[in-house]
């Protein structure tokens, strides 16, 4: 019976899970947040150009919305006359516009970044099933978004009765004024309103934006077993790992066995251990191992080098020392030049002499092997 607490979505979510859940759109997002940038925006504009956009506007209504009776007749004037009037009208308005634009399109990716993903927009039936809409109103989101509304609405409601009981006094004041000076102090205790609502929302994105992210690793939180299934998709199941690993080692056999005819001599142990040398002092100034084996490898080795007619030498501490400090393709270790250099200097001799006399060729013995580089010692 499987183990009850490892179907508890207790872990926390891969980066693997992080990233398919962003390819599908699903990403932490606060839409209090881009409220915020937007009102705050709004405001800051508004305080910046605000006197700029209103004169921009009066004039231009001033100025083109004034026509005679003869262009109310020419038909063909009146409309690039409104046309005209209506540019000149939204220019002043036209760099407040972008900037809320930009303000928009830099607020929603601040939090999770920017993400396009086809299945946001695939329709969905589910959507518009009304039992699933009931469920999604009902359930512990809607509960949070609807105390998010209700929150946001006492501290603005708390914010804009403490305003207007400040302004009480100014607004008393209004309609002495004359028309012009009682809209520009009219628009000014606007514009601070506004700002002063804009600002108390502080409260509710440092509340919010927290919550949205914990939110959303919560909605990723993962199980034991998604853990072990996505491991296994990943790397594969243990199967085929050893299958692949098994291909893995026979090509590198079959590569290591091509290099063992070109090798210059073969250390046995003599029958456990076997390594092929090759020097060149072209390439190197040291032997390279091309290849190396024990046992049924180590068999197979020396078979191939008979058939190749490459030179055995029997020097077990010789040729374990090599097996277990140097891999295939590198350079012998500095420590075992001198015992090497010996081997090669008598598999040489032995080349240039004939059969008959390489008898006379004394072999070399008691090579120089530090003892660290051979684990296995006289065995």
């Amino acid at each position: 019976m499987a183990d009850d607490s490892s179907q508890e979505r207790t872990e926390l979510p891969t980066a693997k899970r992080l990233e398919d859940a962003r390819k599908r759109g699903q990403v932490p997002r606060s839409t209090e947040l881009q409220t915020f940038l937007l009102l705050i925006v709004s405001s800051a504009s508004l305080a910046m150009t605000g006197g700029n956009m209103v004169t921009g506007i009066r004039a231009a209504m001033q100025n083109d919305l004034s026509f005679g009776y003869a262009d109310l007749l020419d038909t063909t004037e009146l409309p690039a006359l409104l046309a005209t009037s209506f540019l000149a009208m939204l220019s002043p308005v036209v760099p407040v516009i972008a900037v809320l634009v930009a303000t928009v399109l830099i607020g929603s990716g601040l939090l999770g970044g920017w993400v396009f993903s086809s299945d946001l927009i695939r329709p969905k039936f589910e959507r518009i099933d009304p039992l699933k809409g009931f469920g999604r109103i009902f359930s512990s989101r809607g509960l949070v978004e609807l105390l998010k509304a209700m929150a946001k609405f006492c501290v603005v409601a708390s914010v804009m009765a403490v305003l207007v009981y400040g302004m009480v006094r100014e607004l008393r004041v209004l309609p002495g004024l004359d028309i012009n000076s009682a809209l520009s102090r009219g628009a000014g205790m606007m514009l601070d309103m506004f700002l002063y609502l804009s600002l108390t929302l502080i409260v509710v994105v440092v509340l919010d934006v927290p919550y949205q992210l914990w939110k959303h690793r919560s909605e990723l939180m993962m199980t034991r077993q998604e853990i072990r299934d996505e491991i296994k998709q990943t790397e594969g199941k243990p199967e085929v790992k050893a299958a692949i690993r098994a291909r893995q080692r026979e090509v590198a056999e079959r590569k290591m066995m091509q290099a063992v005819p070109t090798a210059d001599v073969i250390i046995t142990n003599p029958t456990h251990y076997a390594v092929a040398l090759k020097y060149d002092a072209a390439k190197g100034h040291a032997p390279i191992v091309v290849a190396k084996g024990r046992d049924l490898i180590a068999a197979t080795i020396r078979e191939t080098a008979q058939e190749a007619a490459v030179p055995l030498f029997s020097a077990p501490p010789l040729a374990r020392a090599i097996y277990f400090s140097t891999e295939i393709d590198k350079q012998i270790p500095e420590t075992l030049f001198v015992a090497v250099a010996q081997v090669l200097a008598y598999v040489y001799q032995l080349k240039k002499l004939a059969p008959a006399l390489r008898h006379t060729v004394p072999a070399p013995r008691e090579l120089p092997v530090p003892p660290e580089l051979d684990p296995e010692g006289a065995a």
